[in-house]
């Protein structure tokens, strides 16, 4: 059998990328923006449906940064964020001035609290200091509860920063992940349902907030025949080779989708009769799920030495690589010092959570590699 090293989350090209990159090299298109980059976001809008703008922007770090700008957040003021997500969702946070405000998970979805997010709510206003901004993950594909969460955002008038990087496919109610909240935040990173090598998309409901973005991404300048700038501004626009990848990766989202889909439930088919490790599944059929990375919890096994952490290396002894769960944004060092809300779900899941190969290019040897590994392990 062949020893490949089978990674956790690859791209797959579609075979159209190199058509927009050869047509954007030989127009000398080779910049931020152009016709790429405005036939990218022409094709996601149409994806996405009436009343939502795209702008193509360099990764989902400057998407969240940029939909803070427009929300007016500033030096000393505060911004929810869901603790358990990649570092990228909270850095932005800082790059403002701003406090970041942690919130812990709930156990079914594992995204953002309803019941630690309105305490914190509360406990901010009653210091005196009412977050400006909610920052919601829609973790590894799995949508966060959108409906509670977005009533304690209406509730308190507080605007809700859709973090949807790793859910492009996934839906709540028939609604595009992505499109539930003021403003709606992709990834386009190499390891993403589809790819432009490196990127990120903001979503808005406005033009006029599109065009501000287009102002802010692209150095702030004004409408002057010379460089004019009255704003502090950003090198943060798409470019038209990037943007040309992602128009043939576009080609192939609904299938790469489908092959996420199908990834996890060739895990379930497993998972399904090992009492000792659960999968993370939806909870409802009004979710849809890309289901981005399949995810598991191992219940610890001091007996057997059993845990996360020897299921991983005993997947890395047979070369195929595994990745425990995003690590609390409460516990980074970095960030250690924030207040944070919550009953310690998040740092269970952490402990307890993996992350299995989910490429869309995974074969059927590669799914009989990783077979193998999981029943050695738990049988």
């Amino acid at each position: 059998m062949d020893n490949k090293r089978v990674f956790l989350s690859l791209s797959q090209q579609s075979g159209f990328e190199q058509e927009y990159v050869q047509k954007a090299l030989e127009t000398h298109w080779i910049t931020s923006g152009g016709p790429n980059v405005d036939a990218f976001e022409d094709e996601l809008e149409k994806y996405f449906g009436s009343d939502n703008f795209v702008t193509a922007l360099n990764s989902g770090t400057s998407a969240i940064h940029l939909a803070l700008i427009l929300l007016g957040i500033k030096s000393g003021d505060e911004v929810i964020c869901q603790s358990l997500t990649f570092s990228a969702s909270a850095n932005p946070i800082l790059y403002q001035g701003a406090t970041p405000i942690f919130i812990d998970s709930e156990a079914d979805t594992w995204n953002i609290c309803p019941k630690a997010l309105e305490g914190a709510i509360e406990d901010r206003i009653a210091k005196g200091k009412k977050p400006k901004a909610i920052i919601a993950v829609h973790l590894y594909g799995m949508p966060y509860k959108a409906d509670e969460i977005h009533t304690i955002a209406d509730r308190y008038g507080i605007p809700v920063i859709e973090d949807a990087a790793e859910a492009l496919g996934s839906s709540y109610k028939g609604r595009a992940c992505g499109t539930l909240g003021t403003f709606g935040v992709l990834s386009f990173n190499g390891n993403k349902i589809i790819s432009t090598s490196a990127g990120g998309a903001l979503i808005s409901d406005s033009k006029l907030l599109k065009e501000r973005a287009i102002f802010y991404a692209t150095q702030s300048k004004e409408d002057a025949v010379h460089y004019e700038h009255c704003h502090i501004g950003y090198n943060y626009r798409m470019s038209n080779i990037c943007a040309g990848i992602g128009l043939g990766q576009l080609t192939v989202l609904n299938e790469n989708v489908g092959k996420r889909r199908t990834n996890h439930f060739f895990y379930k088919s497993i998972f399904e009769t090992i009492e000792d490790a659960v999968l993370l599944e939806v909870s409802n059929e009004a979710v849809f799920s890309n289901y981005w990375l399949s995810t598991i919890l191992v219940k610890p096994n001091t007996e057997k030495k059993r845990d996360r952490e020897s299921l991983r290396l005993a997947f890395e002894t047979a070369n195929i690589e595994s990745r425990p769960l995003w690590k609390p944004m409460h516990l980074q060092p970095i960030f250690s010092g924030y207040p944070y809300y919550g009953n310690k779900v998040a740092e269970s899941l952490f402990e307890r959570g993996l992350c299995l190969p989910s490429g869309s290019h995974l074969s059927e040897d590669d799914k009989n590699r990783i077979k193998e590994v999981i029943i050695n392990f738990f049988e």
